[in-house]
């Protein structure tokens, strides 16, 4: 195993006995201690045996972590589950959905945005308050109504939600946005398609079955996050409800 320097060996220890915050700036080894934590967890069980789910953001950095955890461990195991946070929400959609069910399919940002700005169009400045339709049908506006779908799901939001606290606030904009969003979750679902946002609001949702959140607990015997300062508030919630009380 990688030798380790005191302050990442203690990291790992109370990770041991209990949840831990790692906090360090870049290059200071928190990826080490991740990868070490997770090896030794799964050094100590057996593959029937629950297993740590490590999760981190990017294909390429899950990839990366993966080595890293197969050379802590120092010897030809099967790695843990190390994935992405949006991997591992695909895969719980997958596991709550009905025999037969067409997995749904994950657009990517540049697809999304098309989908955003087809829509945007179709609709037409109509839609939009006045003080705004200049800025209807340029790309910069269809970023930022793309960004502003996406936050409303990371901070839980339905469309209706948005409505009434643009009502509520006297913003039109907000209004209109909320009403584009309930459209726009329309016209995927009849794709069968999910954007990133979208498919964790889905899986916090299959969590709330509480039987389903039970077996999936069972298998998991410890949960790694990589840059945990990353995550929104969904996933900071979908990680809630997968850890329970």
């Amino acid at each position: 195993m990688r030798e380790l320097d005191s302050v990442q060996r203690e990291a790992v220890e109370a990770h041991r006995r209990t949840p831990v915050l790692v906090v360090g700036p870049p290059g200071s080894g928190k990826t080490t201690v991740v990868a070490t934590a997770a090896a030794l967890e799964l050094g100590e069980r057996a593959p029937e045996e629950p297993q740590p789910l490590v999760l981190t953001f990017g294909r390429r950095a899950a990839s990366q972590l993966r080595n890293e955890v197969a050379r802590a461990l120092d010897r030809t195991v099967s790695p843990p589950w190390v994935t992405t946070v949006h991997a591992f929400c695909l895969w719980l959609l997958r596991r709550a959905a009905a025999p037969g069910t067409v997995s749904p399919r994950l657009l990517t940002a540049p697809e999304q945005e098309f989908r955003v700005r087809e829509l945007l169009a179709g609709r037409g400045v109509e839609a939009w308050p006045a003080e705004i339709h200049q800025a209807v049908g340029t790309r910069a506006f269809a970023r930022q109504v793309r960004s502003a779908i996406a936050r409303i799901r990371q901070l839980g939001l339905d469309p209706d939600d948005v409505v009434a606290a643009g009502r509520a606030a006297g913003r039109d904009e907000w209004v209109s946005v909320g009403r584009f969003f309930a459209e726009y979750l329309d016209i995927l679902d009849h794709e069968g398609s999910l954007d990133y946002a979208e498919l964790v609001h889905r899986a916090r949702i299959v969590l709330a079955d509480e039987e389903l959140a039970a077996a999936v607990r069972g298998e998991i015997s410890r949960v790694i996050v990589d840059e945990y300062g990353e995550l929104d508030p969904a996933q900071i919630g979908l990680l809630r409800s997968l850890v329970g009380p």
